[in-house]
């Protein structure tokens, strides 16, 4: 049987509950076409520019220079959430989309920030502190009568509540019962209702049986052995046919509605992963990697009933409220969408961000949509996201927790963004690090290495903040240096150094995505 390739197209569920008639595009639209986008000088499809430049009133530099701005600001941002740790109160950019803005609860930790080329906002809650307050509302979302999302504005250094008009009443009760304090939170009044774009007739479709009937759903980006897209299209288990009718994959990862909204569809030998999204105009662009892009960074997506259009990052880990239920940890953007481009990709450059979920409005009156991020069913469920090269690819390989190899010198821990140092004075001693405290991290791969003092061993454990505390997730233990690579969720998260045998100082160096 001939090789079909897989191409990126926006996903979708007809409502189910009756048999859907359909008629299958023809080839030139269901198929991703032999045009591949050249990148510009600036590593950009001119597609992307083309589309930033409608959509954002930017030149074909300006364009190229917020994009590689932007990924500089991911870094730094990483990097000082995990230096300043408790103290962290976000990171943002600004609106001329150059000036990377980091909020800090600590006046000390400023010249931080400064040195790492960004300006300093002294502020009064950490950003854990906020994501503690809207996890707690999280924990009452079925009481959220009214109200149409919620999420942490790292700009204004509050938890927004979304409520419909008229229900300013019920948001400020729906604090309240989570125990959220007052002066914490704000709430906005929106008409906007958002849903899951359900009802796509997407390009390059794949079909599944829901109920008796059939339900068509389209490619999200390519990973290892299958795609992801969004959770919507499909339970656990559920077979697939490609566009060509031909037995394509087993659905076999699910999450929808919940923690997020997001899907794995394992495909046979007959189809084959391609690190391409496509644009609806005859072009492939290619997927160099996913970093994944700070809010106020430019972000574009491609949907098979719209096309590509682009905007900015407005937020990340919203809650939203669906008529199917609410929904976590998505990013929210002002980016336009209709149905028939749920699930598509969405990329910052050549860097894969997330499937779209839902959303409200239109492409001709504007709108918001959300998207579940990549990184996270990147971490979860151990895929690999397949790239072109020339980008970072925070889902490849040894997840799971899984420890790498020891470093083979100390050498080797001075390539990691963060350096701490301590003494441990006696055996069965530990500390947690930085500072004796936690960082806020993205969904990837986390790394680290430890040396310890001679004589001494010295063992180290990565944890992660549950709501039982925190857990260990990656540990590196036995004789010589440490080093641990985690491939994990978004979350808070600390080192923590124990003293096996012996005692004396250490050198940490970890980096987060």
């Amino acid at each position: 049987m001939q090789r079909r390739r897989i191409a990126v197209a926006a996903a979708v569920v007809v409502a189910a509950g009756a048999a859907v008639a359909f008629t299958l595009p023809s080839m030139a639209g269901t198929t991703p076409s032999s045009k591949a986008a050249k990148p510009s000088p600036g590593g950009v499809a001119p597609q992307i520019l083309a589309a930033m430049k409608r959509d954002l009133g930017l030149d074909g530099d300006q364009a190229t220079a917020r994009l590689q701005r932007s990924k500089w600001a991911s870094g730094v941002s990483a990097k000082l959430s995990a230096q300043t740790g408790a103290d962290f109160g976000g990171a943002w950019l600004a609106a001329d989309g150059n000036t990377l803005k980091i909020a800090v609860t600590d006046p000390a930790a400023q010249e931080a920030v400064r040195a790492a080329g960004a300006e300093p906002v002294l502020v009064k809650r950490s950003e854990q502190a906020l994501v503690k307050a809207k996890e707690s509302l999280d924990s009452v979302r079925s009481e959220a009568a009214g109200i149409t999302g919620w999420y942490v504005d790292v700009s204004t250094n509050k938890l927004v509540v979304v409520a419909k008009p008229g229900e300013q009443a019920a948001a400020k009760k729906l604090a309240r019962a989570a125990g959220v304090a007052a002066g914490s939170y704000a709430v906005v009044v929106s008409t906007a209702s958002p849903k899951p774009l359900f009802d796509v007739r997407g390009a390059d479709p794949y079909f599944i049986a829901v109920d008796g009937g059939t339900a068509r759903c389209s490619i999200g980006f390519s990973v290892e052995g299958g795609f992801v897209t969004a959770g919507h299209c499909g339970e656990v288990g559920t077979t697939t046919t490609g566009f060509n009718q031909q037995a394509q994959g087993v659905v076999r990862a699910s999450t929808f509605p919940g923690d997020a909204d997001m899907g794995f569809v394992e495909v046979n030998g007959d189809w084959t992963p391609r690190a391409v999204v496509n644009d609806f105009e005859g072009n492939e662009l290619p997927v160099a990697g996913n970093t994944e892009a700070p809010v106020g960074a430019a972000v574009c997506r491609s949907g098979s009933t719209t096309g590509t259009f682009c905007g900015t990052i407005l937020a990340k880990n919203q809650t939203v409220v669906y008529p199917e239920g609410a929904v976590t940890g998505l990013t929210r953007t002002d980016v336009c969408a209709e149905g028939g481009d749920s699930g598509g990709p969405w990329l910052s450059g050549d860097q894969a961000q997330g499937m779209t979920s839902g959303g409200s409005g239109d492409c001709t009156v504007g709108g918001e949509t959300f998207f579940q991020p990549i990184n996270e069913i990147l971490a979860a469920e151990d895929l690999t996201l397949v790239t072109s090269g020339g980008g970072d690819n925070a889902g490849a390989g040894n997840g799971g927790g899984e420890a790498a190899p020891p470093a083979e010198s100390a050498g080797a821990c001075d390539d990691q963004a963060v350096q701490r140092s301590g003494t441990l004075p006696r055996a069965r001693t530990a500390q947690a690090q930085p500072d004796g405290a936690a960082f806020r991290a993205n969904a990837g791969r986390q790394t680290a290495c430890l040396t310890a003092a001679d004589g001494a061993d010295f063992d180290l454990f990565l944890q992660r903040l549950t709501n039982r505390g925190f857990r260990t997730v990656a540990s590196d233990t036995g004789e010589g240096d440490k080093s641990i690579s985690f491939n994990g969720r978004s979350g808070t998260y600390r080192y923590v150094v124990v003293a096996t045998s012996g005692n004396g100082t250490y050198d940490l160096g970890f980096s987060t995505p």
